[in-house]
């Protein structure tokens, strides 16, 4: 599934606007990458689901705090 394990965003629903001002359903899905980050604390590299916002979180506070903080999943119905 396309969800931020740490900001915990997840793929929107919006509509196409054609010239024509027709409208068709799309779905914005998060600017997600597969990345690994070196944790001081276990001695190892951790691979973590992140959004863009994420890394910058990440590089912010910390692997470990942002871990920590990390926001619980949405329920996607």
């Amino acid at each position: 599934m396309r969800i931020c394990e740490i900001t915990g965003k997840v793929a929107q629903v919006g509509n196409n606007v054609s010239h024509s001002n027709r409208r068709t359903k799309r779905r914005f899905n998060p600017n997600l990458k597969n990345k690994r980050f070196w944790s001081e604390s276990e001695g190892r590299w951790i691979t973590v689901k992140v959004s863009a916002a994420g890394i910058k979180t990440i590089n912010k506070k910390g692997i470990d705090a942002a871990l920590k903080e990390a926001v619980a999943p949405k329920k996607v119905y």
